[in-house]
């Protein structure tokens, strides 16, 4: 009767928790290629390459390994190691000789739970840094179109970047955009969203009252212009707008 229990209880194991053979590289390479980005297989094949001083492997191994679960000591400290040992080896330029470390898919990073009585914002998780390279990215890529004068492409850019980051100058950027788009609305409320993260933003300033100009609420346009030459007094374009909004 003993036996019966652990059938089901080993089904309903997860793959990367089930005990592995103690072999060479083999069983770790077999565990690797169940579970890609198991913690535990890839530690132990990041230890198998250190051991065998193959520190640009363990390297990467262990980076990998902190994609997964950031919270990873043991990660941490071969990273550490490794790190020290690759610039004994070759020197300041040791990252350029290390092989890709491998991008781990959101599916098989931990998660962190969330309480939800925190405040939105206050417990972004530490696996959200790369979140901020990409919204860098996809923000010059918006540059990019608006140097060509796609500024609607421009503008899909700026969303997608607005979404993992909000950015005052990614805001002002897209407001550009909508003032090339005729989209006045949409620019006067970009400026507003760029000037509650910096009130004093002299882009967000001339561009809502450009925006406002268009939407003929001049008195809004004067005002935003007054605060602009408060911060920039000598700002010729500002001061031919308030030339133009006094003749309207």
């Amino acid at each position: 009767g003993s036996a019966e229990p652990r059938g089901p209880e080993l089904g309903a194991a997860p793959l990367r928790h089930q005990a592995l053979p103690h072999g060479a590289l083999c069983p770790r390479r077999s565990a690797l290629e169940l579970v890609p980005f198991g913690i535990k297989p890839l530690l132990r094949r990041a230890a198998a390459y250190e051991a065998l001083e193959r520190y640009s492997l363990a390297y990467v191994d262990y980076k990998t390994a902190l994609q997964v679960d950031c919270s990873v000591q043991a990660a941490h400290d071969g990273v550490n190691r490794i790190t020290k040992a690759l610039m004994e080896k070759d020197g300041v330029n040791w990252r350029q000789k290390l092989p890709p470390i491998p991008t781990v898919p959101v599916s098989a990073q931990t998660r962190w739970s969330i309480p939800s009585a925190q405040a939105p914002g206050a417990n972004t998780p530490p696996t959200t840094a790369p979140q901020g390279e990409q919204a860098r990215t996809l923000k010059e890529e918006g540059n990019e179109f608006v140097k060509k004068g796609n500024h609607k492409k421009a503008v899909e850019k700026y969303s997608e970047s607005l979404k993992l980051s909000k950015e005052c100058a990614t805001y002002t950027n897209r407001a550009l955009c909508y003032l090339a788009l005729k989209q006045y609305k949409e620019a006067a409320q970009d400026c507003t969203e760029a000037l509650k993260l910096d009130p004093k933003n002299v882009k967000a300033l001339y561009r809502r009252a450009q925006a406002f100009k268009e939407l003929k609420d001049y008195k809004s346009s004067i005002a935003d212009i007054k605060s602009l030459l408060k911060t920039e007094p000598k700002n010729t374009a500002a001061l031919r707008l308030l030339q133009e909004l006094n003749r309207a």
